[in-house]
């Protein structure tokens, strides 16, 4: 290392340590809001609010102690998290490929979109009553709603990023005896890594949004079929521990469609481009 990279390096090593100690204090921060909040609802349940309605963070803790301990707990969790996941896969794949269908023939693209745009205009939560008298109470009706959110907006962000492709690139491409694979690879593929990556981040939760609502309407076993029985029944440590559950598994979900995320970009060489493009934000 020569002289005149030293101070660079140890530029760079402070402003990593800086980072570090910010990250840490931070997360710090956070916790401290966390459990302060804990301390005012304990104290404030009873003498100010309804414990009835927002019961008491300790009577959290049991109820979800019994959730976690009891068979038929795990098994509400186990029927939501397959209806989330084989929604929101399925919804995922039929977007991305009427997407590309679509965006790869403009005039079908221009023929089919009012009419896919009208269809996402309706309230998904008002098909619920369609589905289930299709496929009944059982999981499909669940999968089937949990497809619709994921689907749209995959369908978009595909289709968009379809229609929004550099036509120089592709000329380039082309003009250099490139074939369809070669636009693929080279030009397709990472102009729509972006935007596929921020539909899955975006559909993750509508998935789990259309679960949770089908299984309040008609449902015989899965989270959200808990929480309608809890808040019936006016239970608010279960109804809060099945929010938590649900909440675990969101936080679950969206971390791991980040690192994928992360993942994906890396190996193909987009990281470098989005981070210039974060630094000036």
């Amino acid at each position: 290392m020569t002289a005149t990279d030293r101070p660079a390096a140890a530029v760079a090593d402070k402003q990593k340590g800086d980072w570090k100690q910010s990250q840490v204090v931070l997360v710090l921060l956070r916790i401290g809001v966390i459990a302060l909040a804990l301390f005012l609802w304990q104290v404030l349940s009873g003498p100010v609010l309804p414990e009835y309605a927002v019961s008491k963070p300790t009577e959290v803790a049991g109820a979800l102690g019994e959730m976690l301990g009891s068979a038929s707990g795990w098994n509400d969790i186990r029927v939501t998290a397959i209806e989330i996941a084989a929604g929101f896969g399925l919804g995922v794949a039929f977007g991305a490929v009427v997407g590309l269908v679509l965006g790869s023939f403009p005039l079908l693209g221009r023929v089919l979109e009012p009419l896919i745009a009208a269809f996402n205009g309706i309230p998904k939560i008002a098909l619920a009553p369609l589905f289930l008298l299709f496929f009944g109470i059982g999981a499909w009706s669940k999968i089937t709603i949990a497809m619709i959110g994921p689907a749209f907006v995959m369908f978009y962000n595909v289709y968009l990023g379809l229609r929004l492709r550099e036509r120089e690139l592709v000329e380039i491409v082309q003009v250099m005896g490139g074939r369809r694979h070669h636009l693929l690879i080279y030009v397709t593929i990472p102009t729509l890594a972006a935007p596929f990556f921020a539909a899955l981040k975006t559909g993750g939760p509508l998935a789990i949004l259309g679960v949770i609502g089908a299984e309040f309407i008609a449902s015989t076993e899965g989270i959200g079929h808990g929480l309608f029985t809890s808040a019936m029944n006016l239970d608010a440590a279960n109804t809060f521990a099945g929010l938590i559950a649900l909440i675990t598994m969101t936080l679950t979900l969206n971390g791991t469609l980040t690192w994928l995320d992360k993942l994906a970009l890396r190996r193909l060489g987009l990281t470098a481009r989005r981070r210039p493009a974060a630094e000036g934000a």
